[in-house]
């Protein structure tokens, strides 16, 4: 029973501080190489940097999408406005939307706008400018000021994260299942986050501070990880021991 005990702790330990928050093992259960992973990191936060400067250099330029579509069935208008919101779409009002002018944006658009007519829809696809510097920075602060509520949202869900470990240390339950079940959380935190970062077309000011929690999380993730498996270590020795100190049957003895 302690070998099975004591493999499913190495097990743990070994998945979650290799892999630092993160799975090391793959699903056919190869395991990723530490360097294939932080080459995978690196070219994916190049293609986002990539995309956040290309909206930058477009921020004297837009795309403007109006549209009308049935009210009736409701369910395609709210999935088109889905669409939207899920490119980083800011409304100015109902129908009326833009997106910083890059190709990426300008594609889908043009998908959707063919979307629309199938709809039974009319659609017109601009592309538009602010009048002045002013009229500019309107624009720019209504998609960080969006980014900003996510970013908001997003801090508000890593102080949940920190205060669910903290009841957990509180009433004493260190156990493996709470370790994978947190890890869980923090891999959805941390897609979370990817996601508001790459629709953050102008640095919206609360990014730095998001990312910060979602660090601070990881750090006390892997402390209470190093509980967890010091606490079970601990318990193991002690069964140990009680096995171990156990009294010699009298039957024995007389031998």
């Amino acid at each position: 029973m302690y070998e099975v005990r004591h493999w499913a702790a190495w097990s743990v330990a070994r998945g979650y501080f290799l892999g630092k928050g993160r799975r090391a093992m793959q699903a056919d259960g190869r395991v990723t190489p530490h360097s294939t992973r932080r080459r995978t990191a690196k070219k994916q936060a190049g293609k986002e940097a990539g995309g956040r400067a290309a909206a930058q250099t477009a921020a004297k330029s837009w795309l403007l999408l109006t549209y009308k579509v049935p009210a009736e069935p409701a369910k395609r208008r709210i999935a088109l406005w889905r669409k939207l919101k899920a490119l980083g779409a800011v409304y100015l009002q109902s129908g009326v939307c833009l997106l910083p002018k890059v190709e990426p944006h300008e594609r889908r658009l043009k998908v959707l706008q063919n979307e629309i007519s199938a709809m039974e829809g009319d659609a017109v696809l601009l592309e538009t400018i602010g009048l002045d510097r002013v009229q500019e920075q309107k624009v720019i602060a209504r998609f960080s000021a969006e980014r900003n509520e996510a970013y908001q949202e997003f801090i508000s869900r890593c102080a949940d994260f920190e205060a669910e470990i903290a009841k957990e240390r509180g009433i004493g339950k260190f156990t493996y299942a709470e370790v994978e079940e947190n890890e869980e959380d923090l891999t959805k935190l941390r897609a979370w986050l990817e996601k508001i970062v790459r629709l953050d077309f102008y640095g919206a000011s609360l990014r730095s501070e998001a990312e910060g929690r979602l660090a601070r999380c990881s750090t006390v993730l892997e402390d209470y990880a190093r509980e967890v498996f010091e606490a079970q270590d601990e318990d193991g020795a002690d069964e140990r021991f009680r096995l171990g100190a156990a009294p010699v049957p009298e039957s024995r003895k007389s031998k």
